[in-house]
């Protein structure tokens, strides 16, 4: 199996009933899909090792708003976070972004891809190389970030490439139930809400919550995207 940059190669086991075999295919991921997401404010930097320490003191700088997202607060959970991360990406079952300002250099969060599925279609005789369906998500943004349009430029650099370049047809986004700014936020977006799943999982307090869904399908994205343009000049919700 190669590892990013350059290809990723994964063994997807197709259409296998109990006990069945089914079809194998080669899924293979360009070295192209290694870029950078550089947007006029923020570039997404592929997350590395090297991001730690400026995660750190990002995370560090008011921890105040991070009553629903867990964030690793010191170098060793934040090593431990980042390594998570890249090994899921070397075995391409994510993408994750550190999120840079590109008028100062500082990095303000991270976000990624995450749940990648790989369909095959009708008459399909090859894997797909680029996800069918994926989710945006572990999103978080330092203090300063949040209500000054980071989180739609991001957005908006994720989604283009995902139905841009991938070809994807939906792409999805869950939050806490209680999360009322990530609600409206993904809502500004175009995102549709496809309902409440009770007593998903444990949430970052401890408790057992719920969890919103919604999502945007392929045919949504140009009014979708079109929306977003017309509101850069404004905050985030």
């Amino acid at each position: 199996m190669s590892r990013w940059p350059g290809t990723v190669v994964l063994a997807a086991r197709i259409g296998a009933s109990a006990g069945g075999q089914g079809m194998v295919w080669l899924v293979t991921y360009p070295a192209a899909d290694t870029q950078d997401l550089v947007g006029q404010g923020v570039r997404l930097e592929l997350l590395t090792e090297a991001h730690v320490p400026a995660l750190v003191r990002a995370a560090n700088v008011d921890r105040s708003s991070y009553t629903f997202t867990r964030v690793p607060e010191d170098e060793p959970s934040m090593s431990t976070f980042v390594s998570a991360l890249t090994k899921e990406r070397a075995e391409g079952t994510c993408v994750p972004f550190a999120i840079v300002s590109t008028q100062d250099g500082l990095v303000v969060g991270t976000t990624r891809f995450l749940d990648l599925q790989f369909w095959p279609l009708p008459g399909d005789t090859n894997a797909r190389p680029f996800p069918s369906v994926a989710e945006i998500g572990g999103t978080w943004l330092t203090a300063p970030s949040q209500g000054n349009g980071t989180n739609r430029e991001v957005k908006l650099l994720m989604l283009d490439h995902a139905f841009d370049v991938w070809g994807a047809w939906r792409i999805r986004f869950q939050t806490d139930a209680r999360n009322k700014r990530s609600r409206t936020a993904l809502e500004s977006l175009g995102a549709r809400h496809e309902g409440v799943q009770r007593a998903h999982k444990l949430a970052s307090d401890g408790t057992v919550r719920d969890t919103a869904w919604y999502s945007i399908l392929r045919s949504e994205w140009p009014a979708a995207r079109w929306r977003m343009t017309q509101r850069t000049r404004q905050q985030d919700p």
